[in-house]
């Protein structure tokens, strides 16, 4: 399968990332500005549609999956970061992006997300922190501030919220950003430096909802995140001032590339049996006949 931009050979637009389908996300959810600075990131990259694998999780994100060109898989509550990682193990020619809300990545799929960043699998992987899960009607998340009263929780959350960057950071992450999703073309960038990335990289959006979470509206990021690439003494490669910056949530909140591995090493590259070969799993499939096998079932 091809697309128009490779089979003419002309340089990825916009367009080629565009849906027929209708947007069904609430007004001014902060996923139009996710869906948006995702398509700039793919265009300026160079990226075609038909090399590019979409791994929408089930929630909010996932309205997603058909609203954008490219090959798309919506999958389990949870489970989408392996399925991700077994798509840039089989091909790993294919761009592979996954999407997973708060409450789907760090409450069921917690284990998931710690297992690929261990093994530094390929892949850019988006988290949508709205502080809440959206699509079920406001329950609170991992996420979710502590005494922030949500739907499930109406006399407010008592249980400590999981902090994303920093547990990610204690995991020997290779690559860690964080944005904001009304700022598109802060997303834009830092997706483009995580495309660019060898192994995993993990973006954390920071999301509004305008629906079910009333404590930290689009406003409220506005008037507290700063971008630290206009800090002059900030080291994108020192792990710890990456966790002393990325602790406060509340008043003055960093977005940027917070840290990055530049000697980062994928996991399909560090498979001994893998050395020299230069063909993809995918390319090295074979037709066996398993008739005498199934024969013996009858």
């Amino acid at each position: 399968m091809t697309c128009k931009s490779c089979s003419s050979n002309k340089t990825p637009t916009m367009k080629d990332f565009q849906s027929n389908n209708l947007f069904t996300w609430c007004t001014n959810c902060g996923n139009y500005g996710i869906h948006t600075a995702l398509r700039r990131a793919l265009v300026a990259k160079k990226i075609p549609a038909c090399q590019t694998l979409n791994c929408f999780d089930i929630g909010c994100n996932g309205n997603g999956s058909d609203k954008i060109g490219g090959y798309s898989f919506h999958g389990l509550h949870g489970r989408v970061i392996p399925m991700a990682c077994g798509a840039t193990m089989a091909n790993s020619k294919m761009t592979v992006i996954a999407f997973g809300g708060d409450g789907g990545t760090l409450g069921e799929g917690v284990g998931h997300l710690v297992h690929a960043i261990r093994g530094n699998y390929n892949i850019t992987f988006v988290l949508h922190n709205n502080l809440n899960y959206g699509l079920t009607k406001g329950q609170a998340s991992p996420t979710t501030l502590k005494n922030m009263k949500m739907n499930s929780s109406p006399d407010g959350v008592t249980s400590e919220l999981l902090h994303p960057a920093n547990f990610v950071l204690s995991l020997e992450s290779t690559f860690v950003a964080r944005s904001f999703s009304g700022n598109v073309k802060h997303m834009a960038k830092t997706f483009e430096q995580a495309l660019d990335h060898r192994g995993f990289s993990f973006v954390e959006i920071l999301q509004s909802c305008p629906s079910y979470n009333k404590e930290t509206p689009h406003e409220w990021y506005m008037d507290r995140v700063f971008d630290i690439s206009n800090l002059a003494d900030y080291d994108s490669s020192n792990r710890q001032q990456a966790l002393a910056i990325a602790q406060d949530q509340e008043e003055k909140i960093a977005i940027g590339v917070l840290f990055q591995d530049k000697k980062s090493v994928p996991q399909i590259e560090k498979q001994p049996n893998r050395k020299d070969i230069v063909t993809d799993a995918y390319e090295e499939t074979r037709h066996y006949d398993i008739s005498k096998l199934l024969s013996k079932f009858r």
